[in-house]
């Protein structure tokens, strides 16, 4: 087995990515929000959600032997008590996080898959990988950024539906017909996807924040095959390099229109065998 990650900050920002692996668990968070707390009814803001969090179901997976289904739900009601009476939890821009775990126990492979961070499976005998992403805050957003995606990044016009559209999507988190992330809610954890695998099916898995899928899903400048290759072969942090090189390409927005034109990047693999 060998288990390689890379994680690097968007530019100027601090990191509010999270990954964390045994040789027998992997998760990986992306967290969002307002980065220091402030209008969002959280002192702490998202780089403490994301940590503690992150750090809850590590643990979890290592010493519960519940479904990921019920160790999630359990480590956002224990985050949540942290901070319930010194925050208002019920703020609708409340620190959140996507999540991706992965566990491998005896003869089996179980995964969990919460909002739009990538799992991607590489199996024995396949040509092509397995991909497990949410896309429901995708699906909902592309109906309310038609005019945000026609203006140039850092523009007063952009900024100005830049917020429009943070709001509006707000109003659609954690709702029927919107899109589910963990944030205070146990709940949310039952909207994940989930699924197991025979363990001898599975050759690697990556985990990837959506700043570092960007790179085929977004851009479209690699194949998930050809991203899986460079993460056995030069590793995850090349690939954060080849998405940083194309974000420097694109400044405004207008080849590929993002709500972020840098992003943090976050890559775990593990090659099994």
């Amino acid at each position: 087995m060998r288990i390689t990650f890379a994680t690097e900050a968007a530019p100027g920002r601090r990191n509010e990515d999270f990954v964390g692996t045994t040789p027998e668990v992997f998760v990986l968070l992306d967290g969002a929000g307002t980065p220091d707390g402030s209008g969002c009814g959280c002192i702490h803001g998202v780089g403490w959600y994301v940590r503690s969090l992150g750090s809850t179901l590590l643990a979890g997976m290592v010493q519960d032997n519940g479904t990921l289904t019920e160790i999630l739900g359990n480590g956002i009601k224990a985050v949540a008590s942290l901070h319930d009476f010194v925050c208002d939890l019920t703020h609708p821009g409340s620190p959140s996080a996507t999540v991706v775990m992965v566990r491998r126990t005896g003869d089996e492979l179980e995964y969990l898959v919460l909002a739009d961070s990538v799992l991607v499976l590489d199996l024995v005998g396949e040509a092509e990988p397995t991909v497990v992403c949410d896309d429901r805050e995708a699906l909902v957003g592309r109906t309310h950024r038609s005019v945000l995606d026609t203006l140039a990044h850092g523009s007063p016009d952009h900024v100005t539906a830049h917020r429009e559209y943070v709001e509006t999507m707000r109003g659609h988190r954690n709702r029927e017909g919107g899109f589910w992330v963990a944030a205070v809610d146990p709940l949310t954890a039952e909207r994940s996807l989930t699924g197991t695998l025979p363990a001898d099916r599975v050759r690697a898995i990556a985990l990837l924040s959506d700043g570092a899928s960007r790179l085929v899903d977004r851009f479209g400048l690699a194949t998930w095959r050809e991203v899986l290759d460079t993460l056995e072969g030069p590793g995850p942090g090349e690939l954060i390099h080849r998405v940083r090189e194309a974000e420097r390409t694109d400044p405004l927005g207008s080849r590929w229109p993002r709500t972020k034109i840098h992003d943090d990047a976050t890559a775990a693999y593990c090659l099994f065998g």
